[in-house]
């Protein structure tokens, strides 16, 4: 179906469309290149929310008339008035007579009506040439068309057997400074990270991406169900846009000081006394948050797992023991038997630096709920 020089335009298309992982929040990653007798005559990738998509940018680009080119696009053009025109007119408007298309967009109130007006014009389509790439490049963005909740990544940094800290909370640096920048990258692809008010008060993280290039910072969300975040917690000091959610605002003064700060407090109570993290995320959701980084404690970690929330774990793993009396991971309840554990299946295990860094996610199941 497809030839040799259609894998490689397109993959081509998805190395275009990777140079957007940092900025285009909350759109997709797309890439996009415009052939004319098999040679390149424009390329193009989407940049950043509000700006031209990237079959503007191919078509702005082209040496010469587009009429009669194959288009190589890794996201279906899209046929809607969002934040700009619908792509689709262009590509219609400029001639091409073929496009070659990754994947449909999944948003299901217009996924497919991209492709069908191509059609309608004339327009040759083929879809789902290195679609699988295509579709992991903008894994927040179809989660949050699809299941109206963001990608959720928990990221936790250990010693061999499993501890992030000591029993007196002294955590830095269990891992090497490789697997601190490799981190970062994985900040600066996020939309927002989350972290609990244990790990603030402990650690007094900034939360923001230092050791990667990027023209965004991902927003810092700290659940704190009594709202007893210190007013000189560093992550409110240093700028970008926080948000708190907590299950009580008893404490007016403190939620007025907060806002004259800039901060959002948004309360949302699951009757037990605790943040209602399942309302939490279809909130972020519809602030067109993709992808949500988690860098917290263990108590955290452990009831987001249990409220299967997580969808892709990303351990570092130092050369190191810290014994059975250091901080875990995880807290989840006791197992009586094993068939209660979590199952998880890994996808990439490599060393960064002198550290593991193995990269797993849980079944896909559970995120239809």
């Amino acid at each position: 179906m497809f030839s040799s020089v259609d894998y490689a335009f397109m993959s081509y298309a998805l190395r275009l469309a990777e140079k957007g992982l940092y900025s285009t929040t909350p759109n997709p990653r797309v890439g996009c290149v415009l052939t004319l007798h098999d040679r390149i005559i424009g390329s193009g990738w989407h940049e950043k929310a509000g700006q031209p998509h990237a079959e503007i940018n191919a078509l702005a680009s082209a040496s010469e008339a587009a009429r009669g080119a194959t288009a190589y696009i890794t996201l279906e053009p899209c046929s809607h008035y969002g934040r700009t025109p619908p792509c689709v007119n262009a590509l219609i408007d400029a001639g091409i007579t073929k496009a070659i298309i990754a994947m449909e967009d999944p948003n299901p109130m217009v996924s497919g009506r991209g492709c069908a007006l191509l059609e309608q014009a004339g327009v040759t389509v083929q879809t789902g040439l290195l679609q699988a790439q295509a579709q992991a490049l903008n894994t927040g963005f179809m989660t949050r068309m699809m299941h109206k909740k963001p990608w959720i990544r928990l990221k936790t940094a250990a010693s061999l057997d499993g501890k992030t800290a000591l029993n007196n909370g002294i955590s830095q640096w269990i891992t090497g400074e490789a697997a601190r920048h490799d981190g970062h990258r994985w900040r600066a692809r996020s939309c927002a990270i989350i972290t609990g008010i244990g790990t603030v008060k402990s650690d007094n993280p900034q939360l923001s991406v230092r050791h990667v290039e990027t023209a965004r910072q991902p927003k810092k969300i700290i659940v704190d169900s009594h709202l007893t975040i210190p007013l000189d917690a560093k992550l409110l000091q240093g700028g970008g846009e926080v948000l708190i959610f907590a299950a009580h605002d008893e404490d007016v003064e403190k939620k007025e000081m907060l806002d004259r700060m800039g901060v959002q407090v948004i309360v949302i109570p699951n009757g037990k006394g605790a943040v209602d993290l399942r309302k939490m995320m279809t909130v972020l959701a519809d602030m067109e948050i993709n992808e949500v980084l988690i860098e917290a404690g263990c108590e955290l970690n452990g009831a987001l797992i249990e409220a299967e929330l997580v969808d892709e774990m990303i351990f570092y793993l130092a050369p190191h023991l810290l014994g059975d009396d250091a901080r875990g991971m995880i807290k989840l309840p006791e197992l009586t038997c094993l068939e209660q554990k979590k199952e998880l299946k890994i996808q990439d295990v490599r060393m960064i630096g002198q550290d593991i860094r193995i990269i797993a996610k849980f079944p896909s199941s559970r995120r239809q709920s």
